[in-house]
């Protein structure tokens, strides 16, 4: 069963004086349930375009985008379709995507509220779940340290009962001694939820640690895609293996702290 497809997918912009950007070039590919793809490229290349897209955020200037079958268009300023809340974004800036004037556990509610198995969870574990304390949830996001922001942004994700849960470079504005705890993080809770798992970076290291298959993303267009370690010993397209070679390299780098 596919949970989701883009087919052709474009995504234009049109600059005064400079004609037509298209940020999103024909991308066609599948997501099945439970799979964790990374989606990889170089800053530009329009990764988080695609994902914005895939949200409803940003409308397709052609192709088509399906979510359970059901086609995926941009959202209006005060409409949501039910269905597409089984879809929920984890943004790069923690502080940015929560409510600094409500508690945490307030914000994690609200993903509880659309939750149609609401009952499976309550806000204490899903701040277990994500390394928090229970106690935690009276607090307010500015009292909390950019890793621990992001791990409540992961928790009221995951409170809404998503199928499908995307990380926009969910790990770029933090510390390197976190950044690998995040990314394990998020794809420990997707496998434990049953979600696909859309992880997008321009860490490459970490994506091979945490994804079954790679998407590599180049001006807008995917030029190689395939399980990780395939992708990673035999790669195919110039830009891939270019970027492969710019990767540093440092002693245990393939072995990430759990």
């Amino acid at each position: 069963m596919t949970l989701l497809k883009l087919d052709e997918l474009q995504v234009s912009y049109k600059l005064p004086g400079r004609g037509t950007l298209r940020a999103v070039d024909g991308v066609s590919f599948e997501l099945e349930p439970r799979q964790v793809l990374g989606l990889v490229g170089e800053s530009g290349c329009g990764k988080s375009t695609l994902a914005r897209a895939v949200c409803g955020l940003e409308a397709a200037s052609a192709g088509t985008i399906e979510f359970n079958g059901r086609p995926i268009g941009k959202l209006g300023l005060r409409k949501r379709d039910p269905g597409l809340m089984r879809i929920q974004m984890v943004f790069q800036n923690p502080f940015a995507s929560l409510n600094p004037r409500r508690t945490i556990g307030s914000q994690i509610e609200d993903g509880l509220r659309v939750n149609p198995d609401r009952d499976a969870w309550n806000v204490a574990d899903l701040l277990e779940h994500v390394e928090l304390d229970a106690e935690s949830r009276t607090r307010y996001p500015h009292q909390f340290s950019g890793g621990q922001r992001q791990r409540v942004a992961i928790a009221r994700a995951i409170a809404a009962g998503p199928e499908l849960l995307i990380g926009d470079e969910p790990i770029a504005s933090l510390d390197a001694s976190l950044q690998a705890r995040i990314a394990i993080l998020m794809r420990k809770l997707a496998v434990e939820t049953g979600a696909a798992l859309l992880f997008i970076s321009h860490d490459l290291s970490v994506v091979r640690v945490i994804a079954d298959d790679v998407a590599v993303m180049s001006a807008g267009r995917i030029v190689e895609r395939g399980p990780v370690e395939q992708v990673w010993s035999q790669p195919q397209d110039p830009y891939t293996q270019r970027l492969l070679a710019a990767i540093p390299v440092v002693d245990g780098l393939g072995v990430l702290p759990g």
